[in-house]
């Protein structure tokens, strides 16, 4: 029995996927289109005109175009470039909102105490923003008493509805009869 062979998983190879760009000695065509580091077009120079031109203004070349003939390189100072593209990575990270829902489950035997006590919840979760999601639970034969789950809702919907715009009325998932409420924005209008 032969042992298939595992890829090598050393930081060398992680760093050559990571790296789309070809810097300096890992550019191999012999003539390149040179761009300086403000964006003025300088022409084209061979590899070693070209990188001998880098060395000299003390920048990195970088192959940013590769399809095109001859490919495009610009001179630059490649860590400082990298850093960059990184902060704007986290910055478009940062507008991102991120999602918050939260799920209250009832049944439909939930008892008039554990009712209020959700309901709390809810109206909690709705106050700081938050979707909610209602999902009431079937097990076993309680299946066939899903008017009993639809009467539950509604009371939750009537409950919370100066609260609310509800964003998908009840439904069967399954077991599950889910309902999902939105907070409604109660910022002042400017007019």
């Amino acid at each position: 029995m032969q042992l298939s062979k595992r890829p090598s998983h050393s930081k060398s190879n992680e760093k050559n996927n990571t790296d789309s760009y070809k810097i300096n000695e890992t550019i191999k065509s012999p003539f390149v289109r040179l761009i300086d580091k403000n964006g003025a077009q300088l022409g084209i120079f061979s590899r070693i005109d070209a990188l001998h031109k880098a060395k000299l203004s003390k920048l990195d070349l970088v192959e940013v175009a590769s399809s095109s003939k001859p490919p495009v390189c610009k001179l630059m100072d490649y860590g400082k470039f990298k850093y960059q593209q990184k902060r704007k990575v986290s910055r478009a990270k940062k507008g991102q909102s991120v999602l918050n829902i939260k799920e209250i489950k009832f049944r439909p035997k939930t008892e008039p105490h554990d009712f209020v006590f959700k309901m709390n919840n809810i109206k909690k979760f709705l106050l700081q923003g938050r979707k909610v999601k209602i999902s009431v639970i079937f097990k076993g034969r309680e299946i066939i008493h899903t008017d009993i789950g639809k009467k539950m809702l509604k009371k939750i919907i009537l409950e919370v509805k100066d609260r609310i715009t509800l964003e998908s009325s009840s439904k069967m998932e399954g077991k599950q009869l889910i309902a999902i409420l939105s907070p409604v924005n109660n910022k002042p209008e400017i007019l």
